[in-house]
């Protein structure tokens, strides 16, 4: 008998639903909020509002894509935290409704854990994912962390940022840049053209398999503060290069962590997720350390990198096979880690 799963997502500023049956994505429909760029960053409170507007007409796009009625649905997974708490409570207050008025079971995902599954999602039926045990390298705005997973319910941290995250890194010295938001993106698009080695930023050295960014981001403040004395264009004549040395700074960071932690633990197989993952030179570096240290890696597509409600819908459909549903009074979290 087959398993339909909705999976809704809102966890930050993109509003998705997806629906997935027997593990295979028949639809994924997000969108985005515009409005936070004039802002810098997300405004929580217009992130909310706008949740509101597009919560309906996004889930009933997804379902009629998905070619099914809403009646053919198993269960009703949703993102029940990390990420802001007035945008959580759009998507589980919009889930509670839906379930209760069609009798159907809930399920609560954690957010970071759905990136990680986003690696199972299938366009196919004849589509894998990593074989367990497997190294993951969760990357994002607001999250660094290398995850040991033993099984889709099985997940331990096992190194994990102490300050900043990647992203988080990658948007606020785009920012001093007066490269807009987010700049993760635009600093990603300049690398390719600038020289990786034209610039060289400080590394953290802390034990363990731990990340730390905040040395690096005021590395290259002070940088930029001391090349803007010398030449007020410093930033204009040199962008691409700051663009490149940054990125290619923030990957050897990454990399270090993971390579130790595969190395003394005997795992080859390796898996990249969150939005950070669709930055190119870490995608190119997985795959170049597949080749120096015989790994197996798994890079999501594109579209399964950002926060997609599919990631949400496949945690769900596992979570579905064993009965692990939630109450009605499940409440959102803003914060917590695998």
């Amino acid at each position: 008998m087959s398993i339909t799963i909705l999976g809704i997502e809102s966890s930050c500023d993109d509003t998705s639903a997806a629906v997935i049956r027997d593990g295979v994505m028949l639809s994924n429909v997000i969108a985005g909020q515009a409005v936070h760029e004039a802002y810098g960053g997300v405004v929580p409170e217009l992130a909310s509002r706008a949740h509101q507007q597009n919560i309906i007409p996004v889930v009933a796009e997804a379902i009629r894509r998905a070619g099914v009625d809403r009646t053919e649905l198993d269960a009703i997974a949703f993102t029940c935290g990390p990420g802001l708490m007035g945008s959580l409570l759009v998507g589980v207050s919009f889930a509670k409704g839906l379930a209760t008025s069609l009798n159907i079971p809930m399920i609560d995902v954690n957010h970071l854990q759905a990136h990680v599954l986003a690696h199972f999602i299938r366009l196919k039926p004849d589509d894998k994912g990593p074989s367990f045990p497997f190294l993951c390298l969760l990357v994002s705005g607001g999250n660094s962390q290398i995850i040991k997973v033993s099984d889709y319910d099985d997940m331990e941290v096992i190194g994990q940022t102490i300050d900043d995250a990647a992203g988080e890194a990658f948007d606020k010295c785009a920012k001093v840049m007066g490269l807009g938001y987010p700049g993760g993106p635009v600093v990603n698009s300049l690398a390719a053209e600038g020289d990786p080695k034209a610039f060289a930023f400080s590394k953290p050295h802390v034990k363990g398999y731990d990340y730390s960014f905040s040395g690096l981001k005021t590395s290259f403040l002070y940088t930029l503060r001391d090349r803007l004395i010398q030449d007020p264009g410093f930033i204009e004549k040199n962008r691409a290069d700051l663009c490149a040395s940054l990125q290619a700074t923030v990957v050897d960071i990454l990399m270090a962590k993971l390579l130790k932690a595969a190395e003394d633990l005997g795992i080859k197989e390796v898996a990249l997720a969150g939005g950070v993952s669709a930055n190119t030179a870490l995608r190119d570096t997985f795959m170049d350390y597949a080749l120096r240290y015989g790994w197996t890696v798994h890079i999501p597509p594109l579209a399964f990198t950002t926060d997609n409600a599919a990631m949400v819908a496949i945690t769900g459909y596992f979570k579905y096979l064993k009965k692990d549903f939630c109450l009605i009074d499940t409440v959102p979290f803003s914060r917590v880690v695998i």
